[in-house]
């Protein structure tokens, strides 16, 4: 069984599942493991102007030998002028379209002016330039922002969503449910990677043992049982395909999906928080010996 697709509210349909490019890894890696998840079954490839990897990515596409129908393409806008973004994008790509076209960021956005940024990407997809233009990481307020008129709504809202974000993004997805707005979610393992030991270890062992899965597989069923698709990454092929391999799994209870929901609103362990919070706290420490040596000289 595969993932499958999902309309979007522009007509068109989304694969449910992304190989994304935004690890940081070499140039010819990038490639590389592009290769590796077209083989393994991946037809959506979620890349980005600023991941510097468009390049590597096209060349991938390239030496599938698939014709461009058989493969999905998101790329991100990352500022500057846009119309010349986009070109950059597909230039970079080899590509005359993009298949998805999303606002990376909204500090990404020209002083700050999201209508005028809206308007841009709603030229994009009339020209033909992406078949359905989207946002990442916007919040309600920034939503509003390019809806109250917008001709052309977002297709997709790319957020980080898992069970300990899941209060915080209550009201964004409610209100992307409400306009027809995709979620696609990444980082939706952090409470494996990033969170270990936390609230939701015992509902998702507790599932996983039911369905003779992983916990990996528990969290993607959780994510796809919130509706929203999958964008996932990872350079080991075992990996890869234990989360294709979700697809075939029954799908979670309404009672596992409570608890697993119940568990993430504890938030993560204390002691990972702080740990998530360290590359932060060493840039700040960074930065604040340089402004003293700056000003001792």
């Amino acid at each position: 069984m595969s993932f499958g697709t999902i309309k979007l509210n522009d007509g068109n349909k989304l694969p449910a599942i992304a190989f994304g490019t935004g690890s940081v890894w070499k140039n010819k890696e990038v490639t590389e493991f592009v290769e590796q998840a077209i083989e393994c079954g991946y037809s959506h490839i979620d890349t980005a102007a600023v991941y510097h990897t468009e390049k590597d990515v096209g060349y991938a596409i390239k030496e599938s030998g698939l014709d461009r129908q058989s493969l999905y393409i998101t790329s991100k806008y990352d500022g500057g002028d846009i119309q010349s973004a986009v070109r950059d994008s597909l230039d970079n790509l080899g590509l005359k379209q993009l298949d998805l076209y999303l606002i990376h960021a909204p500090f990404f956005i020209p002083n700050q002016d999201f209508e005028s940024a809206w308007r841009e990407f709603e030229k994009i997809k009339e020209d033909g330039l992406a078949r359905s233009i989207g946002v990442s990481n916007f919040t309600v307020e920034h939503l509003k922002m390019i809806i109250k008129s917008a001709k052309i709504l977002p297709a997709v809202n790319q957020i980080q969503f898992h069970p300990y974000n899941l209060t915080q993004y209550k009201e964004t997805l409610e209100y992307c449910a409400e306009h027809g707005i995709v979620i696609e979610a990444y980082s939706s393992l952090a409470p494996i990677t990033r969170f270990p030991g936390g609230a939701i270890d015992a509902p998702v062992a507790k599932a996983a043992k039911r369905l003779g899965a992983t916990p990996t597989q528990v969290l993607l069923s959780w994510v796809r049982a919130k509706g929203a698709a999958i964008v996932t990454t990872s350079s080991k092929k075992e990996h890869l395909e234990e989360y294709l391999a979700v697809a075939d799994l029954d799908p979670l209870t309404e009672d596992e999906i409570a608890a697993i929901d119940k568990a993430g609103t504890q938030g993560p362990p204390r002691l990972a928080r702080l740990w998530a919070l360290w590359p932060f706290v060493l840039l700040a420490i960074s930065l604040h010996v340089m402004y003293r040596h700056f000003w001792s000289m």
